[in-house]
């Protein structure tokens, strides 16, 4: 795939990732010290990774949510939520990912996901929720 080509898939995938995040995006970091760094992080973790279609975009971002929830990267953590409500993932499904973690990181770490999530759907408007029964 040419540069240009590239540049244009990166923009694309960050788009439909990230657009509407009012936080600063890793992007914007990196930048603000390493342009020429920054551009090649990115087109190779978006452009590349996040682009590949060997799993669908929903798949990839609850994988995600739930690594990022075990490490405790609260910051990536909320950014990543935000992107997997803008992929397609429901709330009910990022829940049962972030409860599931209890089991590999503990009831803490649920704790603090779940206060993730919440505070990506007060931000997005989405809080608070209808209550539903459950299983």
């Amino acid at each position: 795939m040419d540069s240009e080509s590239l540049k244009e898939k990166t923009k694309r995938v960050a788009s439909l990732y990230f657009q509407g995040w009012e936080g600063e995006r890793p992007f914007d970091l990196w930048k603000s010290f390493d342009h020429g760094l920054a551009k090649e992080l990115s087109i190779f973790v978006t452009g590349q990774m996040y682009a590949r279609e060997r799993i669908p975009h929903t798949t990839r971002q609850l994988v995600t949510v739930a690594a990022l929830t075990v490490l405790q990267r609260i910051e990536e953590l909320k950014l990543h939520i935000h992107a997997a409500l803008n992929v397609g993932c429901s709330v009910e499904e990022l829940a049962e990912v972030i409860f599931q973690m209890a089991i590999y990181g503990g009831v803490p770490v649920t704790n603090m996901g779940l206060k993730a999530l919440k505070e990506v759907l007060e931000s997005r408007g989405q809080w608070p929720m209808r209550e539903k029964d459950g299983d």
